[in-house]
């Protein structure tokens, strides 16, 4: 990957693909599985976490409600879709009344909302027990946010190297964080993210942009050996899309989901479902 780097700067998104397929190699040629070689299985399973997308208020909350019922104790409350401060406020109050005490809940913008409208909807809520995700565009807006309304933060889009983390952390914006594959070039370079993290203190969200199950298993396999402390959740991203891709691949149970077995990815995608492949490379 680092000779790939030299060749070619940038473009994450692609080199992603080529780092996950290589320690897929890597594990299918030493017999072991990925959790295995990025640090070794810290725990069973993971914590998932529900994306509710920003709808009615009162939809929302029976939403998490169901979720809640199947297990799920951490819930992702999209907001801004009306540019609405206030139903974006109601939004994060129904939720924690519907899934009462104790559950995870975060509203994310997206980048999506002025400080202003950002830290009225914060300041509305500050008596609950919530928590901001990537209200603003910036990091030094989002840290305004996070100062003017005392909420902790989580920072998703602007987190993509090891300096935006750095950088968030310095403005105090960055109690937990998002770590993508795709973001940050595949499962290498997103190691060397979790580590910075775990020695800053910062909680981890183990994932990627979109995908489905391989990109799903790559994330797991990462959440799987994280450190004890450092893992805030993961996500099934394969839940949300259909077909699956792979039909051995894990699925949740009880709000919770464990690593896929078998070297590798210890996935094996269907073929069929794939379509015939638009390059081999011999």
């Amino acid at each position: 990957m680092r000779k790939l780097d030299g060749f070619l700067p940038g473009h994450a998104y692609a080199k992603s693909i080529v780092d996950i397929a290589l320690w897929d190699l890597f594990g299918q040629a030493t017999g072991l599985p990925l959790y295995a070689l990025l640090g070794g299985r810290t725990r069973k399973d993971m914590p998932l976490y529900h994306s509710i997308t920003c709808i009615a208020p009162d939809e929302m909350a029976r939403i998490a409600a169901t979720a809640y019922q199947s297990g799920i104790r951490q819930f992702q409350v999209k907001l801004g879709a009306d540019a609405d401060w206030e139903a974006d406020a109601e939004r994060l109050l129904k939720v924690r009344e519907a899934v009462g005490p104790g559950p995870i809940v975060y509203g994310d913008w997206n980048c999506g909302a002025s400080r202003l409208h950002a830290t009225r909807t914060g300041r509305a809520v500050a008596h609950l027990d919530v928590m901001l995700e990537q209200p603003c565009k910036t990091l030094e807006d989002c840290a305004a946010v996070r100062q003017a309304t005392g909420l902790p933060m989580k920072i998703d889009e602007n987190a993509c190297d090891l300096a935006s983390l750095l950088q968030a952390h310095a403005l105090g914006c960055m109690d937990a964080v998002a770590l993508k594959l795709s973001k940050f070039g595949g499962l290498s370079a997103m190691r060397r993210a979790r580590d910075l993290c775990v020695q800053l203190g910062t909680e981890t969200c183990a994932e990627c942009t979109w995908g489905s199950d391989i990109v799903t298993a790559a994330s797991l396999h990462f959440a799987a050996s994280t450190p004890h402390g450092a893992l805030l959740n993961t996500c099934d991203l394969s839940s949300y899309v259909a077909p699956r891709v792979c039909p051995d691949a894990p699925v949740r149970t009880n709000g919770r989901i464990a690593p896929p077995e078998g070297p590798g990815l210890g996935v094996v995608p269907d073929m069929d479902v794939l379509g015939s492949p638009i390059l081999e490379v011999v």
